[in-house]
C-alpha cells in the first residue's frame, strides 16, 4: 500500500506584511492560529499538534459549525442527516418488506422496480441547470429548497450539492471536509432511521411507514426560508435562453476534457460492473427454510450496524485518508470490496456455522465491513466529481456528473435482477444464490483495469485547467461566489 497511498505534505511557516502572527501553510494551504480540521496550529508551532484521534472529529465539526453559517450547516443536516439519512435508512427496510409481503413479487422484479424509483435521481441534471440560470424572486437556491419539500428530496439534494461544489472550487483544501460533513451526517441519520424501521414496520406496517416519510421532506422548507443567501435585483429574465444555451456549450466543452470524461467512464464502470443482487439476499435472510429467518427489528438493527460501518468510514477517511491520491486510494478500495463480497458467499453456503459463528453475528460484521469499505469508495470519488465542476455551473456539472453514477447504479440494479432471473433465485429458490454472489464479486474486481482513468493527484489538488475555471467563472460576482458556504479559513 505504500507505494500507491502516499500523502504529500509539507509545512513551512510564512509571515505576511499584514498578519503580526505567523501563519503555517499545509500542503501549499494557508492555516491560521486554531484549529482546522483535526489539526491545531499554535502561534508560532512549525507544524500543526495533532488532536486526541477520538477528539478530533468533534473539534472538527465544531470548527466548521463556527466558521460557516448556521444556516448552510442547518442545510446539510436536514437534506443528508434527515431527508437522506434517516428517511433514506427507514425507506430502505420498508421498501423491502413492502415488495416481498404485499406485493409478493419476485427478486428479481423488485430488483427491476427499485431501479425505477432511482429514475427521478438520473434526471438531476435538470434541477441543477434551473438552480444555476433560473433564479426565482431574486435567489438562486432559496425557492428550490422550498419546491423541494413538495416536489422530492433529490432537488434538495442537487441545490445543496450546488453549494458543496461551489465551494470546492473556490476553496480546493475544502473540498474533502465538506464531503465529510455531508458523510457523518447522512451516517448518522441512518443510523437512527435503520435502528427504528423494525419496530415502526412491525407497529404500523411497510405501507404506513412508507406514508410517514412524507414528513422530513417538509423540513426542506425551512432550510429554504432560513439559508442566507444574497438577494439578485434586476435579472435579466429575457436573457435566461442564451444562459442555458451558454451553459450546454460550457457542460460540452467541459464534458470533451480528458481530465474529466476519464473519470467519469470510470465511476460509471464502477458502480455498473458491482452488480446489485441486494434483493436476492434479502428474500434469503427473512427465508425461514433456506435462510436464517431474521425478523424485521433484527433487519432493521443489521442495517442500523451497517451505517455505524459507515459513520467509520466517513471518520477514518477525514482522519486519515483525505490527503492521500486519488488512484491509489480508489485501488484499495475497489480491490477490499470485491474480497468483503465473499463474506456473503460464506454465509450463503453455511460456512460460518461449521466454523461455530451464528448467522446473526456474521451478518452484522458483514454489513458493517460492507458498508466501511463501501463509504471509503465513495468518499473520493465524491471529491473527485466537486473537482471536476467548472465555476459558475457548479450545481448543473456536479448533478451531471452524480447522474452518470445513477445511471451506474441503475446498470448495477438492473444487471443484478436479470442474473437472479437467468440462474432462478426465487422467493423460495436460493440455490444458485451463490453462484449469484461469486460472479459479483469477480466482476467488482475488473474496474481494477481501468484505474488508468483516474488521476493521480492529491485530494487538495484542482483538476481542471486555470483557464476551464476562470472562463464559467468571470459571470459571477465574488460576492455570489461564496453565497451557500463560507470559508474555514481565510486565504489571501
Amino acid at each position: 500500500m505504500g507505494s500507491l497511498l502516499h500523502p504529500q505534505t509539507s509545512s513551512s511557516e510564512h509571515t505576511t506584511e499584514d498578519e503580526k502572527e505567523p501563519i503555517v501553510f499545509i500542503n501549499g494551504v494557508l492555516k491560521e492560529n486554531g484549529f482546522y480540521g483535526h489539526e491545531f496550529v499554535g502561534v508560532g508551532d512549525s507544524k500543526p499538534q495533532q488532536v486526541p484521534y477520538l477528539l478530533s472529529p468533534l473539534s472538527w465539526f465544531k470548527v466548521l459549525s463556527k466558521e460557516t453559517h448556521w444556516s448552510f450547516v442547518f442545510g446539510v443536516i436536514v437534506v443528508y442527516g434527515i431527508s437522506q439519512g434517516f428517511a433514506g435508512g427507514t425507506w430502505k427496510v420498508s421498501i423491502e418488506y413492502y415488495w416481498k409481503d404485499v406485493q409478493k413479487v419476485q427478486p428479481s422484479a423488485a430488483q427491476f422496480y427499485h431501479g425505477i424509483i432511482s429514475i427521478p435521481w438520473i434526471v438531476k441534471p435538470l434541477w441543477g441547470l434551473l438552480t444555476d440560470v433560473l433564479p426565482m424572486a431574486g435567489y438562486r437556491r432559496k425557492p428550490y429548497f422550498i419546491f423541494a419539500g413538495s416536489a422530492g428530496v433529490a432537488i434538495a439534494d442537487v441545490t445543496i450539492d450546488a453549494c458543496v461544489a461551489q465551494n470546492s472550487i473556490a476553496k480546493p483544501s475544502l473540498a474533502a471536509d465538506m464531503q465529510s460533513l455531508c458523510g457523518l451526517t447522512a451516517s448518522i441519520g441512518a443510523l437512527i432511521g435503520f435502528s427504528l424501521s423494525g419496530i415502526l414496520i412491525h407497529a404500523m406496517g411497510s405501507q404506513g411507514v412508507i406514508g410517514l416519510l412524507s414528513i422530513p421532506c417538509l423540513l426542506t422548507f425551512l432550510v429554504g426560508i432560513l439559508i442566507k443567501e444574497p438577494h439578485t435585483t434586476n435579472f435579466a429574465y429575457t436573457e435566461v435562453h442564451k444562459r442555458f444555451l451558454q451553459v450546454g456549450k460550457s457542460m460540452w466543452s467541459t464534458l470533451k476534457c480528458p481530465q474529466v470524461w476519464r473519470p467519469c467512464l470510470y465511476t460509471y464502470i464502477t458502480f455498473a460492473l458491482s452488480l446489485n443482487i441486494q434483493e436476492g439476499m434479502f428474500y434469503w435472510y427473512t427465508n425461514p427454510k433456506a435462510g436464517p429467518a431474521f425478523s424485521q427489528e433484527n433487519v432493521g438493527f443489521i442495517f442500523s450496524i451497517g451505517s455505524i460501518g459507515s459513520l467509520l468510514g466517513v471518520l477514518l477517511y477525514q482522519n486519515l485518508l483525505k490527503d492521500f491520491q486519488f488512484r491509489g486510494l480508489l485501488f484499495w478500495s475497489q480491490l477490499l470490496t470485491g474480497f468483503v463480497g465473499m463474506l456473503d458467499l460464506i454465509l450463503v453456503l453455511r460456512l460460518n456455522l461449521k466454523l461455530g459463528i451464528p448467522d446473526y453475528f456474521f451478518v452484522v460484521l458483514d454489513e458493517c465491513v460492507s458498508q466501511l469499505i463501501g463509504r471509503l469508495k465513495w468518499m473520493p470519488i465524491l471529491v473527485l466529481s466537486s473537482k471536476l465542476c467548472p465555476s459558475g455551473i457548479e450545481g448543473t456539472f456536479f448533478a451531471l456528473l452524480m447522474s452518470i453514477d445513477n445511471v451506474g447504479l441503475l446498470s448495477s440494479s438492473w444487471g443484478g435482477g436479470l442474473l437472479l432471473r437467468l440462474l432462478k433465485v426465487t422467493r423460495t429458490e436460493f440455490g444458485n444464490l451463490w453462484t449469484a454472489i461469486l460472479i459479483r464479486n469477480i466482476m467488482r474486481l475488473l474496474p481494477l483495469s481501468l484505474l488508468f482513468l483516474v488521476p493521480k493527484t492529491d485530494q487538495n489538488s484542482n483538476l481542471l485547467p486555470p483557464e476551464m475555471l476562470m472562463k464559467n467563472g468571470s459571470t459571477n460576482s465574488p460576492k455570489e461566489a461564496d453565497v451557500e458556504l463560507a470559508s474555514l479559513v481565510n486565504s489571501s
